[in-house]
């Protein structure tokens, strides 16, 4: 990915996060935010902007309720937060 994007990706979960003030969101609700129109094209760049901030630990990613491992992305959906 570039770095550019990579930057504009982080910026944006963060930036949800934040606003969401520890509620709960998806990587879709980052991508649709930043692309209104071809937001399924970028789902997968969310994804794994999301699991390097989370590997940071900067972020919470859970899925059902329980921490995912930091080292796979589960199938399926998850929800961020911003982590306390």
């Amino acid at each position: 990915m570039e770095r550019e994007k990579k930057n504009i990706l982080s910026v944006a979960i963060m930036e949800m996060a934040k606003r969401k003030k520890g509620k709960y969101f998806t990587p879709t609700d980052v991508a649709q935010w930043l692309y209104p129109y071809d937001w399924k094209f970028f789902v997968d760049d969310v994804i794994a902007m999301m699991m390097e901030l989370y590997r940071e630990d900067k972020i919470e990613v859970t899925q059902k309720d329980h921490s995912v491992d930091k080292n796979f992305f589960p199938p399926g959906s998850v929800k961020i937060k911003l982590k306390h």
